[in-house]
């Protein structure tokens, strides 16, 4: 590392940051803008070559960040996310991965007129496509959950096949061709599998067994947990080369299937983890690039990009989606829906890299051309996919909804009034007359304990973003917000006191258990009970220029309890004790109020 190093990594990930930023602000993923900083700040202006400041750690350092990403991605995968969808994920993973495999290196070879080695070499290099881009896209694009749980799946479990399948292809070229280095490659592919499958699943089961039996502190499990990660990864790859990928993976699952292991706070810290990591990456690999081999390539490599996006793709989803429950729109998306990511750029040049310093003709063509691919995919599908999934009628609305906990006459109450006003709602009971009551009112309501495995098989959450945890029992709305907080952010769980002698008990919890405190002060579920039971109603009143929220008040006094706010925009704000609204004109007010009196 040279002197300039220090504020050199830190300008890299302050910009990586703000490429995050204004990625969210715009609602594209992230890729495209540290794609276009990275090529901005090294091949155009000549700023930044991270192999320089790197030096020999610089492939190190994207192996072991590669290692990170792949697991914290495979940690989400649970098995009954795509219960009914295995064979889909399955057939995608091995037929249409072939179907791409082949395609592509049939198009290289005829469209560039490249050797037949480096043609399959690429075509390996680039079934993959990875969380690092799959997972962003899916947050723009909010496709069913079949769809995105089927694309998640691919997109970590392709990684470690497809690099072992590179891997393959390589072992094949460099033993010089024919049926011994055909027989070679194959014992290679199989060492580099079964090393991977025990090194992971036995890491996976130990770890989860040291989790589930309590032998470390809670505030040690996130470092813990990287740590075995990056020692695994080395470890595999000491005792055979490339299987690091398969272990790390392999981990992921194991951890994320294996009964009575919480695996949520070391998913919060290495999600935040990755996100690092991948906005490191994209910004070095980019910045390695060279216009000079770009130009070399010629327009001949967009037949390579065509063929990969509108041949390859559909063929490999038809292929592995016959006999499925998959509706014709939602096989259309899949086969749109495909980017590569970060472990197609640093396999192309970490196999480019060996086969230039060996003279092969041709390598130095694999990491413009798996760039090209990069960037044609991410750019076109990132922007194009959200509109596409609309149309196909495949997306899930915004999620605006609100599941609510506790059907008695508060949670019924206010849910027609949300409905009423254009809001998804769901709510849940655990009492089989609330729950009863709630569907005779038309309100579509789930009776069982909401933190079960049912419900979160059977519940439907399309639409839902927000949580109103209005039971009559505080210790059941906690339950609720410590449970959905991690799916829907602490910034969206709402939690009613139950009554008032409990107010400042509850206050005393910290703000990530309990929730948001919904309502002004001193206002409990049973406040609005009583007032409900006594005639009182929940009406929507729409401001105007000559009657104001004051009016309003002045209207009912302090017999007013006001609930939500809706904007003009259609977007809804809660009243909380945190946090005041001063509605306008134009804007409609949820309230309580005594009994119907007009606007």
């Amino acid at each position: 590392m040279n002197e300039y190093a220090l504020p050199a990594i830190a300008i890299l990930v302050g910009v990586g940051a703000l490429c995050q930023w204004v990625a969210w602000r715009v609602r594209l993923p992230a890729i495209i803008f540290l794609l276009l900083v990275g090529i901005l700040v090294g091949p155009v202006l000549n700023l930044f070559d991270p192999q320089q400041l790197f030096g020999e750690l610089f492939f190190p350092f994207i192996s072991l960040s590669v290692a990170i990403i792949l697991f914290e991605g495979s940690l989400t995968l649970k098995f009954k996310e795509i219960f009914g969808l295995q064979r889909v994920v399955r057939n995608m993973v091995s037929i249409g991965m072939l179907v791409t495999w082949m395609i592509t290196a049939l198009a290289t070879h005829f469209a560039l007129d490249i050797s037949w080695q480096i043609s399959f070499l690429f075509g390996a290099i680039t079934v993959v496509t990875g969380p690092t881009v799959i997972i962003p896209m899916l947050r723009t694009v909010r496709p069913k959950a079949s769809v995105a749980n089927i694309l998640r799946w691919e997109g970590i479990v392709i990684d470690p096949i497809g690099a072992s399948l590179a891997v393959l292809v390589y072992e094949f070229i460099i033993s010089g061709g024919g049926h011994v280095a055909f027989g070679h490659a194959l014992m290679v592919l199989s060492q580099i599998v079964i090393v991977g499958m025990l090194m992971g699943a036995g890491c996976g089961y130990m770890f989860g067994l040291a989790l589930r039996r309590h032998w470390l502190p809670e505030y040690l499990h996130s470092i813990v947990t990287l740590g075995l990660v990056l020692l695994s990864f080395v470890a595999s790859n000491m005792l055979h080369e490339e299987s690091g990928l398969v272990t790390v993976t392999v981990m992921g699952i194991w951890l994320a299937n294996m009964k009575d292991v919480d695996t949520d706070e070391i998913l919060n810290f290495k999600e935040s983890l990755s996100i690092l990591l991948i906005s490191m990456l994209f910004i070095m690999l980019a910045a390695r690039l060279e216009v000079a081999s770009f130009k070399a390539l010629g327009w001949s490599a967009l037949w390579v990009f065509l063929a990969i996006q509108f041949l390859a793709r559909p063929l490999s989803i038809v292929v592995s989606t016959i006999g499925s429950t998959l509706t014709w729109p939602e096989r259309h998306l899949l086969a749109w829906i495909a980017p590569r990511g970060i472990v197609a750029a640093a396999i192309s040049a970490l196999f480019a890299l060996r086969l230039v310093d060996v003279g092969f003709a041709g390598a130095e063509m694999l990491v413009p051309l798996t760039f090209l691919v990069i960037i044609g995919t991410v750019l076109l599908q990132s922007t194009t996919a959200r509109i596409i999934a609309l149309w196909l009628g495949v997306a899930e609305p915004e999620p605006k909804g609100f599941l609510i906990v506790g059907a008695s006459i508060v949670g019924r109450d206010i849910g027609k009034a949300l409905m009423n006003s254009g809001f998804r709602v769901q709510l849940a009971a655990t009492s089989w007359d609330d729950a009863t009551t709630a569907k005779l009112e038309g309100l579509p309501t789930y009776h069982g304990n909401l933190m079960s495995e049912h419900a979160e098989r059977h519940l439907d959450f399309v639409g839902i973003g927000r949580l109103l945890a209005l039971s009559s029992y505080d210790s059941v709305n906690m339950a609720a917000v410590l449970h959905y907080r991690m799916e829907l952010g602490k910034d969206n769980v709402y939690m009613l006191q139950s009554k008032s002698g409990d107010v400042e008990k509850v206050k005393q919890i910290p703000a990530y258990r309990r929730g948001k405190l919904l309502f002004s002060e001193g206002v409990t579920y049973s406040t609005l009970a009583a007032k409900l039971k006594s005639g009182g109603v929940i009406k929507v009143t729409k401001l105007t220029e000559s009657f104001s929220f004051d009016n309003l008040h002045d209207v009912h006094g302090e017999d007013l309890i006001p609930l939500f706010a809706i904007d003009p925009r259609e977007n809804i704000q809660m009243f909380t004790q945190e946090k005041s609204i001063d509605p306008g004109a134009g804007w409609s007010v949820i309230s309580l109020v005594p009994n119907p009196s007009p606007s």
